[in-house]
Formats: structure tokens, C-alpha cells, sequence
């Protein structure tokens, strides 16, 4: 069976005059886009105009829900109540519903952003929360989620439709957890590297770590960030390096997990 796997990016994450990211190129890259819902970045204009381009381009439409830290990006760490954090995801799923469906797509699927996404991957009780408000709103939602960590556990308790998340720019610790951005070695900036990364770990269906340790996990979706200047041309190195490599770029389906 041949091997496939989706390429997905963050979008959507402009204010008002200020864009950030290069969308509409990037759109023409990958094949799943997670739009900002106005939390930590994007507005209602924004995600109007990302959401009807990627339905033009045949792009799968995600949720993508942050903490309401407009001034830190959503990468600053915040201490919310976990009944107020599931109202947060409800509101923004919702309004990436909404948005969605007035631009003649649908909501596929839902990935938590930034330092929200890095405190649930360690954190159950906070996936959990976040993840039972997405299904409340959307059942069939996909759920895409941290490879190999507590997003994981989570998303097999719950038997919801999951995709397991790596990322093509970011190296791991030996948790399955990102290495910090601020630390060296963080970030990998060549796009040959990565998809030379990305390639390993999909046919290994495992997270390759810093040291070289392999944790087993099923691989649905690669991400590359589309908030740095050099993003488009990353994103087709990586995309062109895994096709390459004879891997299959191709939406996720996500499916049910088995509880272990």
C-alpha cells in the first residue's frame, strides 16, 4: 500500500491591516489549512477571505483555536479555568463554522494553537476539556492532535475522530514534545532537511527525537508554519522532498483510535 500523508499550515492569522504570512501561495502548497478564529490572531475579514480560497483550492478547512492573547500571538502560557477554556473552544469552533460554511466549505477538523496546544500535550484534563467542547459543537470533528503525547491518550478515551500531528520544522524531545523555540536547535530552517525528516518518520510511522529514539505513533499530518517570510518556498521543499521520497500528498480521513 502506498504511503500518503497531508501537509497542513497555520492561516489566517493577520488583525486588520497587519498580515502576517503569505495565505494565498501557501494554499497552493498544502492541503489542509487551520484558520485562526480571532483569539489569538485573525479577524472575521481574514478568516472570510482564507477559508474562501482554500475552497477554491480544493484545501481542507480546520479550526484552529487559541488562547485570547492577541498581543503575544498565543504563544505566552495562560492560566484559565477549564470550564471557561471549553467555552473558548466552543465559541471559536463555532465561528469557524460559521465562516466556513458562508464560504461554501466545512469545518474538518480542529488543532489547538500554540501555547495552548504545548500545555494540553502534557496536560490531560486540559485536552480533554478542550477537546469534549470542539465535539459538542461538531461530533464528527476530526481532532488533530500532538503525536504521541497526552493529546493522544486523550483522543482514545474519548474513541473521537483523531489525526496524529507531526511537524517539519520542529525538533523533539524524547517525550514526543517539542523542543522549546527559544532553545538551540528548536527550529530546522532547511526545507531538504526536513522533508528528509518527515519522510523517515512516516515510514518508520514513529517520531524520530533529538537523541535518535523512535516512539511508535500513527503519523496523519505534517505541519509547517506559514508565519515566517521564507514559508512558501519551505513548505515546497518539503512537499516536493516527500514526493520524492515516493510519499503521497492527501487529506487525512482521521478515524477512531483504539483504547490501549
Amino acid at each position: 500500500m502506498a504511503l500518503s500523508i497531508d501537509l497542513n499550515s497555520d492561516m489566517g492569522e493577520g488583525f486588520g491591516p497587519w498580515d502576517m504570512g503569505d495565505d494565498a501561495n501557501l494554499l497552493q502548497v498544502v492541503t489542509s489549512a487551520n484558520v485562526a478564529c480571532g483569539f489569538h490572531a485573525g479577524d472575521a475579514d481574514t478568516m472570510a477571505a482564507t477559508m474562501r480560497t482554500a475552497v477554491e483550492c480544493g484545501v481542507g478547512i480546520g479550526a484552529h483555536p487559541g488562547f485570547p492573547d492577541l498581543q503575544g500571538f498565543g504563544r505566552r502560557q495562560m492560566q484559565v479555568p477549564l470550564a471557561t477554556l471549553a467555552n473558548m473552544i466552543r465559541y471559536q469552533v463555532g465561528a469557524a463554522q460559521a465562516m466556513a460554511r458562508a464560504a461554501g466549505g466545512e469545518v474538518r477538523h480542529m488543532k489547538l494553537h500554540g501555547a495552548l496546544s504545548n500545555m494540553a500535550s502534557v496536560d490531560a484534563d486540559m485536552a480533554r476539556a478542550c477537546y469534549e467542547a470542539a465535539l459538542d459543537v461538531a461530533p464528527d470533528i476530526i481532532i488533530v492532535g500532538l503525536a504521541a503525547t497526552r493529546m493522544e491518550e486523550v483522543c482514545r478515551e474519548l474513541g473521537c475522530n483523531w489525526a496524529g500531528e507531526i511537524f517539519a520544522d520542529r525538533a523533539y524531545n524524547p517525550d514526543g514534545t517539542l523542543v522549546d523555540r527559544r532553545l538551540p536547535g528548536a527550529m530546522i530552517s532547511d526545507g531538504d532537511e526536513a522533508a528528509r525528516r518527515v519522510a523517515d518518520m512516516v515510514r518508520e510511522s514513529a517520531i524520530i527525537t533529538g537523541d535518535g529514539q523512535k516512539l511508535p505513533t500513527r503519523i496523519d499530518t505534517v505541519c509547517v508554519h506559514g508565519d515566517s517570510a521564507g514559508a512558501v518556498a519551505f513548505a515546497t521543499r518539503v512537499r516536493d522532498g516527500v514526493e520524492s521520497a515516493g510519499i503521497k500528498l492527501d487529506l487525512f480521513a482521521g478515524s477512531p483510535l483504539a483504547c490501549r
